[in-house]
């Protein structure tokens, strides 16, 4: 990789409720390359949306932040809010979870993919729908200049979430912030999307972070991967490394809870437990209510996300490798 486009630094991000303020994020750090792909995965409630929303400054009424976050040397959590709309759609888009809930139902796609072309790039109207019909057929939308007279619903699930993506690329983003891009398509369709990201990198050099609860996502398309849990990064490394041989329990557990093809009948083993919710995360450890190799200083001691390999982080304060598999009865994954 190049350069490091994007930089975050002890990031912490709370949020205000009726029963007070909670971390949402707590103290994460996390580096983008230029065309790399990095994927975030961890449950529901891990910190892993919020950390996106962030970077673009979408965070809910009364959030506080700390730390620092570097886009191409620019630090977005002091940038006023003219100037991220400048970043935006620009510089970084997004592709939400749900193409159905961020594609207006009501507007046409040639519309939506040419608004923020004219506003952002400043070009024709002419120019733009040309612009269109070109991204339409780059996410391999079948006859591209008929679905710019379409709505969003007259597509499948795996179509509108092309759109969605080619939405995100319409003012050629040098960061493309995917929020589970593939949640609820079959896994031909799934397949298709990873796919569509890789070329992308391959083709315009694009940086992807790619945000999922699913490490057989990670297996297909990022070079790095962060595992976050109750706010925090647990374990940081290399693809290769993560998968083959994880070394925090948590990230153990959620490799262990997925379904292998050569696995037979055998049964699912999820982790047990629930993770915990904004405001009731565990002191010490946030994983070590539901830790099989847990130590009584796991409950008090917070680990530090230290160095244990070239590349690779890791917070946990058992030996790395002698933690067993995470896996156990009750509870879900």
């Amino acid at each position: 990789m190049s350069t490091q486009l994007l930089t975050v630094e002890h990031l912490s991000v709370a949020l205000s409720t009726s029963r007070g303020s909670f971390k949402a994020v707590d103290d994460v750090s996390l580096t983008v390359g230029t065309g790399e792909i990095v994927g975030i995965a961890g449950e529901s409630g891990s910190g892993k949306t919020m950390t996106a929303l962030t970077l673009l400054g979408l965070l809910p009424h009364g959030a506080r932040t700390a730390g620092s976050v570097r886009f191409d040397g620019t630090e977005l959590l002091t940038s006023t809010q003219r100037a991220l709309r400048k970043i935006r759609g620009r510089q970084i888009a997004m592709v939400s979870q749900d193409p159905a809930t961020s594609l207006h139902p009501i507007l046409t796609v040639e519309r939506q993919l040419t608004e923020h072309m004219r506003h952002h790039l400043g070009v024709s109207k002419s120019e733009a729908r040309t612009r269109a019909i070109d991204l339409l057929a780059t996410v391999r939308i079948p006859d591209p200049e008929q679905a710019l007279s379409t709505y969003p619903g007259q597509f499948s699930g795996g179509m509108r979430q092309r759109i969605a993506i080619a939405v995100a690329l319409a003012c050629e983003p040098r960061l493309l912030l995917a929020d589970e891009p593939t949640t609820a398509l079959d896994v031909t369709v799934q397949a298709g999307i990873l796919r569509l990201l890789q070329r992308l990198r391959e083709e315009r050099g694009l940086a992807v972070v790619i945000i999922t609860h699913d490490l057989g996502v990670m297996s297909a398309l990022a070079d790095r991967v962060c595992v976050m849990y109750g706010g925090r990064m647990a374990e940081v490394g290399p693809r290769s490394e993560i998968l083959a041989q994880p070394r925090h329990p948590y990230t153990r557990g959620l490799l262990d809870a997925l379904p292998h093809p050569e696995a037979g009948a055998a049964e699912l083993r999820p982790i047990a437990g629930s993770p915990p919710s904004l405001g009731k995360v565990p002191s010490g450890c946030p994983f070590h209510p539901r830790c099989p190799s847990a130590q009584p200083r796991c409950s008090t001691d917070r680990p530090e996300l230290l160095p244990i390999a070239p590349g690779h982080l890791l917070a946990c304060p058992v030996d790395p490798l002698k933690v067993p598999s995470a896996a156990g009865s009750g509870g879900g994954a």
